[in-house]
């Protein structure tokens, strides 16, 4: 336990930001769920939508560095490769 009033007031602003990358992480998570469904019912117009929403989470997402760019651009890159096959 932090013993100084500066270390504990740094517990405290961990704990809060620790909360807010997880509530933002699901959020992430959430955004390419929604498009894998969509992929999956195989409804491509609804795949197209969901992945133009989803990409600017996840690129606001990246942006703020709670994942990195190169795993939203890897993601998003994925998804849109899936939505072009489906025929």
């Amino acid at each position: 336990m932090a013993n100084t009033v500066q270390a504990r007031k740094r517990a405290r602003q961990n704990d809060v930001q620790r909360e807010r990358n997880m509530a933002q992480r699901s959020e992430y998570r959430t955004a390419v769920k929604k498009v894998r469904k969509a992929i999956l019912a195989g409804d491509k117009s609804a795949a197209q939508a969901a992945l133009q929403i989803s990409m600017s989470t996840m690129d606001s997402i990246a942006d703020k560095k709670i994942v990195h760019k190169n795993k939203a651009a890897r993601q998003k890159s994925r998804l849109s490769a899936a939505i072009k096959a489906m025929a």
